[in-house]
């Protein structure tokens, strides 16, 4: 399950070229929305006009509900070309309503009062990359739970709207919508069906590979690389078509795809220098790239990957603690490097193991054998994490171990 998002925590950071930017600011809040004005008189009143064990007013919510659907119904008929402004009264009651669907008595009552269909209908009336946010993010705090989530994913026009959304030009807009798309795949109940819409729509492959390759926000960076992940935890089939789709063919649509593997890398190589730690997961996927395609990009995977484990990872000077820290992320790497090893005969050029990289297995190795009881924690458990490092990396330094006659021979 993944945390409800509250409508004052946006990273803004924007796509590059040839996306559009688009400056918007959030207001910061340190506390707990307040919750909306008192509409009724007496304690009876207050308890009826409750949602549930809430102290939040129906009858607010159905006011700012109605006003919001008046105030894009009149932009919609007076300018239907020009962007539409979000007063920041409206906004700030929004913004409110974002963040009161982070309870489930809340969201169970929105879904009740159909805010689903209206929410869509501002979405498809929206001249305001502002309001579209907040109107998806609304939804995605509203589908953090498991019925309100399936009666969200059973409204067709929506998932429509949703995956058409990934090829919007607004940052915040499109980490909102990654965001619930990826709370909608993670659903047991529902993932079937959002994977079936995503297999139909052809436009969501090359939209996430231009996120990859042209975005500058991090936040928006990890949020689709969780997305593509689970897709292809969950899809095998889907993984290989996306995968093994080469940069000149083209979509049903007549638009040119995206190399996945390269896009990845880019995405990969962004919040290797932005991000203070730095996530490998997205990096699984590209291991595939050599076997479908000979002249992918496994060459370029390899040196960059190469270059994270020797220079951000697992120096000479690191602590145990530090070691022990990062052994999730080397997990991750070493199998992607043994993975492309194996198979790096069909680079085009072949490459050598370097001295840097030799030198981390052993140090890895060395860590693993100081260990006390051979990873047994303090409570008598077994690190399982730290043995399946412990794992791969001997079978690594094996693989290398055993091409050494070869190249020695071609030298």
């Amino acid at each position: 399950m993944y945390a409800p998002s509250s409508c004052h925590s946006v990273s803004l950071n924007t796509l590059s070229s040839p996306l559009t930017t688009s400056e918007i600011h959030s207001p910061v809040m340190d506390r707990n929305p307040s919750p909306p004005p008192e509409t009724a008189d007496g304690e009876e009143d207050e308890v009826l006009d409750a949602i549930g064990d809430t102290v939040y007013s129906k009858h607010w919510l159905f006011s700012t509900l109605t006003r919001l659907i008046h105030m894009v119904t009149e932009h919609s008929e007076e300018d239907s070309e020009g962007q539409m402004q979000l007063p920041d009264d409206d906004e700030e009651d929004l913004c409110r309503v974002w963040d009161m669907a982070m309870d489930k008595d809340v969201a169970g009552f929105l879904q009740e009062f159909k805010a689903t269909d209206i929410l869509l209908g501002v979405i498809a009336k929206s001249r305001c990359p502002r309001l579209t946010e907040i109107c998806v993010g609304i939804l995605g705090n509203i589908a953090c739970f498991p019925d309100t989530c399936l009666a969200l994913s059973q409204n067709g026009d929506l998932g429509a709207v949703l995956l058409l959304l990934l090829g919007d030009t607004d940052p915040p807009t499109l980490l909102e919508t990654s965001r619930l798309l990826l709370t909608c795949v993670s659903q047991k109940d529902v993932c079937s069906l959002w994977l079936q819409r995503i297999r139909q729509q052809t436009s969501v492959h090359p939209n996430l590979c231009f996120i990859m390759c042209s975005s500058t926000n991090t936040d928006l960076l990890e949020k689709v690389g969780e997305l593509v992940e689970k897709l292809f935890d969950l899809d095998e089939e889907l993984m290989k078509s996306w995968i093994a789709a080469q940069p000149s063919e083209e979509d049903d649509d007549g638009e040119s795809r995206l190399d996945l593997a390269s896009c990845l890398l880019e995405a990969a190589k962004q919040l290797r220098w932005e991000s203070e730690i730095f996530n490998t997961r997205e990096l699984e996927i590209k291991t595939f790239s050599t076997v479908t395609a000979p002249d992918g990009p496994g060459k370029a995977v390899w040196d960059f990957v190469c270059e994270v484990v020797c220079e951000d990872l697992c120096q000479p000077n690191d602590l145990p603690v530090v070691l022990q820290e990062q052994k999730s992320i080397l997990v991750q790497a070493f199998s992607v490097l043994q993975a492309l090893y194996r198979c790096q005969d069909q680079w085009p050029s072949k490459s050598d193991t370097s001295l840097p990289l030799f030198a981390t297995i052993l140090r890895v190795l060395q860590y693993h054998s100081e260990c006390k009881d051979d990873g047994t924690s303090k409570e008598g458990r077994k690190d399982k994490q730290l043995q399946i490092l412990s794992e791969i990396t001997a079978e690594f330094l094996a693989d290398i171990c055993s091409q050494i006659p070869k190249v020695m021979n071609t030298k």
